[in-house]
């Protein structure tokens, strides 16, 4: 492991606040007795610099130098920080190094690279590719081309117009002729579908509105992180967490530069671990944001044999062909293949422009005679078949690069001597064809595709098209694998304890797919697959308005998950849905016949008298549900790691997707419950006794004794408290209940700090110690 490791005085727990103008800076300082109250010991912002007016999320930053104005500005920020400590509290800060917003009336360093074009003191900071589109920069925003609405554009002083869209006019330019004037800009204002095929400015994933920053550079990097790092060292914000390093050029010397200049401050990443990936030991980090814990969890509290007969009944429901849904495997590289062919169709032309030039220029005859269309094929080929978001340097290349999946890639061509473009590819990505200027931006650029590439084609889009269990379709997860059996639960915690003691732990976020609780209600139909079956035979006899199958699957668990909700909050999550699998509409070719469809069916059926089958079924699980989210709340909050609470989510918290799940929520909460208690409960504990969970502390798994021993999952931290939960609780209900299962407790005496009061020592009965609740806490008496 790194020797570089941040600062030690990491978070005990740290609360994510979503801030918007509907939510500034004041309304966080009146929310914080509450939160000291809770017992977190950092309030997480979500980004905090000046961002595009009226943006809800603030990732879309347009000054970096600035704190945003529309949340108070600094003197706010500055306001937090002092009501944060006085009560006790930290600060710790969201930063998006990647991107920037694509928007000139608002980014002002923008606004002078189009001025002013290459030679801009600012060209420099954003990744822009001036050798394509004749040095010009492509701006995809004209509603069509551009001859169907050049009468749209007009010229207003020193400026060109359209419609909201504001441009500045470059030095002497300003009296020519439209047409004229528009050919001697440094930009071209262009119909917005040509940003899939002609753009030449790396961005954000496949959105154009978000524009990529060039923070290898030293400068870049000293002028957009400037004002943080100075909040930072006044002790405004004590700590950070990274934005999407994967899109960075270098994401190890990026974090190596940062931990420098922030004299080692905690800091997590936001990177996504496939099942089997690690995180780079060389990053001097904490750990990352917490999706991997979150699989985890989920994993435990998910039935292997229930997952495996719901997706029997999804396959003869709604996805007979496998690579349409029915397969998880087949539907990520079908989703792959899609992605790369139509949304980074630009960014694999600029790599196979790339490749071409460096075969053409090598003295090794063996690079020599390699098509563009050959070594495009071969890009597509390797990137499907990546099955974790990029490499990290040759070294790490060749373990994802594989021969095997260079074996595969070589299948799509006819020719043999063709298939050695594969080859000649796989050898500029591991580094083994030279090793230039020219190769280094290559290898950079593969590495940065590939990560946009895993993230839409699986985030994006498998998720939408393989549906059979909607709680395990979440960021970082593996729905082809959902349940994970305790005993490498318990392996998996004790690697964090022992490697990366003080990574983040989340169970909801503002990504998340669904939120804890939403997810904890699915996974118990993994328990009850049949009954589940017998609900949907009902609810879908008729068979009348159901756009398609696997829609109408996945929209009746929405509504088991998300319980009794308002139509309108289902219909559009439920929209985007199908926007985002992208098989009979999607965000750019929409089908309004197909959308008004579904909108008509959940509002009928799911939202409608049939949906009161699936509420009733959900009512009649109601307890296991309780079990699965106080166990899943109970987990993440103790487990090695720091623990993030989403807002609202210390309570019961049913929420869908963005921008469902980034609503204002209210503090205090109006009607507290167990989850609530059990949540302060927990984050108090780790107040009174940090050493019990920080980098020092111990994991160990407690083996429950007796025949339901499987059903209930324990661990110590320290030997200073003990995590107990119940685990598939409707299977253990149905075979008989706990009987005389008993969990042996380490040695002393232990309070529970949930129900107080109670105390125990020694071998107790499960039963007795989940009376009254499916979870326990307890805290041993006689520690230090």
């Amino acid at each position: 492991m790194t020797s570089e490791r941040p600062d030690p005085m990491a978070p005990t727990a740290t609360y994510r606040l979503q801030l918007q103008p509907a939510f500034p800076f004041a309304a966080a300082a009146a929310a914080v007795p509450y939160l000291a109250s809770l017992g977190v010991s950092h309030l997480h912002l979500s980004p905090v610099l000046e961002a595009v007016p009226g943006s809800t999320h603030g990732y879309d930053v347009v000054d970096p130098a600035r704190v945003r104005e529309e949340l108070g500005g600094e003197d706010g920020l500055r306001a937090l920080a002092r009501t944060a400590r006085e009560h006790g509290l930290g600060l710790v800060a969201d930063i998006v190094p990647n991107h920037m917003a694509m928007a000139p009336r608002h980014n002002r360093a923008l606004w002078e690279v189009l001025r002013e074009g290459p030679d801009s003191p600012y060209a420099r900071w954003f990744d822009i590719d001036w050798e394509a589109q004749d040095g010009r920069m492509l701006l995809p925003v004209l509603g069509g081309p551009l001859g169907s609405v050049i009468g749209e554009l007009r010229v207003d002083g020193d400026v060109l117009r359209y419609h909201d869209h504001v441009f500045p006019l470059r030095e002497g330019t300003g009296g020519l002729p439209l047409p004229q004037l528009l050919d001697a800009q440094y930009y071209r204002p262009a119909w917005w579908r040509l940003a899939r095929t002609e753009l030449n400015y790396r961005r954000f994933f496949s959105i154009s509105e978000l524009i990529g920053v060039r923070v290898e550079d030293p400068e870049v990097f000293e002028a957009t992180h400037a004002k943080i790092l100075r909040l930072l060292r006044e002790g405004v914000i004590d700590g950070l967490r990274v934005d999407h390093p994967d899109g960075l050029a270098d994401p190890g010397a990026y974090l190596r530069r940062l931990h420098e200049a922030t004299g080692g401050r905690w800091t997590v990443v936001e990177k996504i671990l496939a099942d089997g990936e690690r995180l780079p030991p060389s990053w001097p980090v904490a750990g990352t944001t917490g999706y991997d814990a979150l699989r985890h969890v989920d994993g435990l509290f998910t039935d292997p044999a229930g997952s495996g007969e719901l997706l029997g009944q999804y396959r003869r429901f709604a996805a007979p062909q496998t690579d349409r849904g029915g397969d998880w495997a087949a539907t990520v590289r079908r989703a792959a293949y899609k992605v790369i062919t139509y949304e980074l169709a630009t960014e694999v032309s600029r790599l196979t422009r790339l490749a071409s030039g460096l075969c053409a220029a090598s003295p090794d005859p063996a690079l020599r005679d390699r098509a563009p269309w050959a070594l495009r094929t071969a890009l597509r080929e390797l990137l499907v078949r990546l099955e974790v978001y990029r490499p990290y340097g040759a070294e790490d290349a060749a373990s994802v690069v594989t021969e095997d999946a260079a074996a595969e890639a070589r299948l799509a061509f006819v020719v043999p001597e063709e298939a050695g473009a594969v080859d000649v590819v796989r050898d500029l990505v591991l580094g083994r064809a030279g090793d230039g200027p020219g190769h280094e931006e290559f290898r950079t650029r593969f590495a940065q595709t590939a990560s946009a590439l895993r993230a839409k084609s699986v985030e994006d889009t498998a998720f939408y098209r393989y549906v059979p269990l909607l709680s395990a379709n979440e960021v970082g997860g593996n729905p082809g694998s959902p349940a994970l059996p305790p005993e490498d639960f318990h392996t998996y915690c004790a690697r964090v304890q022992r490697d990366w003691p003080v990574t983040g732990t989340v169970a909801s976020t503002h990504d998340t797919k669904r939120s804890a609780d939403v997810r904890a209600a699915l996974a118990v139909l993994t328990e009850c697959p049949g009954r589940w079956a017998d609900v949907l035979t009902e609810v879908t006899r008729a068979g009348e308005g159901v756009p398609d199958a696997q829609l109408a699957w996945a929209a009746w668990q929405t509504v088991f998950g998300l319980g009794p909700a308002d139509p309108e909050r289902v219909r559009e999550a439920l929209l985007k849905h199908v926007r985002e699998a992208g098989l009979l509409t999607s965000w750019t070719e929409q089908e309004p016949a197909y959308e008004e469809a579904v909108a008509a069916f959940v509002a009928a059926g799911p939202c409608g008298p049939p949906g009161e089958h699936v509420t009733a079924l959900r009512r009649a699980l109601g307890t296991h549900i309780r079990a699965n989210v106080l166990g899943t709340a109970l987990v993440q909050l103790t487990m090695p790691g720091v623990p993030d609470v989403y807002q609202g989510t210390e309570g019961e918290y049913l929420a869908l997707v963005d921008p469902d799940n980034r609503r204002p929520v209210g503090f205090p909460p109006a009607h507290p419950g167990d989850k609530d208690a059990l949540t302060s409960a927990a984050l108090r504990l780790r107040a009174r006794r940090p050493g019990a969970f920080g980098d020092a502390a111990t994991y160990t798994p407690l083996p429950a004794r007796g025949p339901a021993a499987a059903h209930c999952t324990a661990f110590a931290r320290s030997g200073q408290a003990v995590t107990a939960v119940t685990r598939l609780s409707l299977r253990l209900a149905e075979a008989g209940g706990w009987r005389d299962t008993r969990l042996p407790l380490p040695p002393g005496h232990w309070s529970d700090t949930l129900t107080p009061g109670r105390r125990f020592t020694g071998h107790v009965r499960v039963a007795e110690l989940f009376e009254g609740l499916p979870v326990a806490l307890l805290e041993r008496e006689d520690a230090e």
